[in-house]
């Protein structure tokens, strides 16, 4: 399904003295089956609008369309269980949210609630264990005595048995370190292209925006800043610099060589293999002339 988003605000503590603005003037659409990254600053409002597109959050001004289901500031929402059901969220530190005896009743846990036999349910826990790679083995352990990869994939697990059309990701590796977060964010991708899943990814890493997302849209200060592919984007470098936002890795580096060799090349380095390729043909033109 489509997501529109059209002129979304959202306040919060409205009509009291704490009353905030936190997001206001968005506007975006969001393709069925496409990637897109939401990037920006701590504060840029970032996590107030993912938390609208399953209705954790109502706009208070402003409307979002997710396929057939309309979230309208002041309207009250029709289905917004089965919204939940087709838009599923993974949070920061997802494992914290495990509660269950065994990590097969964990995963099992939502369908179940929606009507699910039990039966079906744990054939379906058990399926997306090995989809999150996990052995069957563990099925029936205790989620928390397995190691904090292990949760993480167990949390996943329960969000993609409910077999969501979009999948939406909040800073889904804080706190991995490079290898997990490398297996997570591959994962991921592997589900988005195999499965069609719509996936939108919140996060603070410009490596994982660039190499992963066909979309990127840049928040500040609480609305829409810019938005495009990641190479349009990042071959403005003074543009997202002046954001306060970082570089990848790969586009420092060719800023580095660019600037020491006195070339420019024609496109930015968004993976390390882009670079590689691009110094190969360098080298190549260098040794013909």
């Amino acid at each position: 399904m489509d997501i529109t988003i059209k002129d979304i605000e959202h306040r919060y503590q409205m009509k009291t003295p704490f009353e905030r603005l936190a997001i206001y003037d968005v506007n975006a659409v969001i393709k069925e089956g496409s990637y897109v990254a939401i990037i920006g600053h701590t504060g840029s409002g970032k996590s107030t609008l993912l938390q609208h597109l399953n209705g954790l959050l109502k706009p208070t001004k402003g409307q979002i369309h997710l396929g057939e289901n309309v979230l309208e500031a002041g309207k009250k929402t029709k289905n917004l269980k089965a919204l939940r059901k087709k838009v599923g969220i993974v949070f920061q530190f997802p494992e914290h949210q495990l509660f269950e005896e065994t990590v097969l009743r964990d995963i099992a846990f939502g369908p179940i609630n929606f009507g699910v036999s039990r039966e079906k349910a744990e054939a379906k826990a058990q399926e997306m264990l090995k989809l999150v790679g996990l052995p069957l083995e563990l099925a029936d352990r205790s989620p928390f005595e397995l190691s904090g990869g292990q949760m993480r994939r167990v949390a996943i697990a329960g969000v993609l048995a409910m077999e969501p059309e979009v999948l939406v990701l909040d800073e889904p590796t804080a706190g991995l370190d490079p290898r997990g977060r490398k297996e997570i964010m591959d994962m991921f991708y592997h589900l988005h292209q195999h499965r069609k899943l719509t996936t939108i990814l919140v996060t603070h890493s410009m490596e994982d925006a660039a190499v992963y997302a066909d979309e990127l849209i840049v928040m500040h200060k609480g609305t829409i800043k810019t938005k495009g592919t990641p190479r349009e984007l990042f071959a403005n470098r003074s543009d997202i610099t002046a954001l306060g936002l970082d570089l990848p890795e790969t586009i420092k580096f060719q800023k580095q060589l660019e600037e020491t060799l006195g070339i420019t090349f024609k496109a930015p380095f968004l993976t390390i293999k882009e670079a590689a390729s691009e110094i190969r043909a360098l080298f190549q033109e260098e040794n013909a002339l």
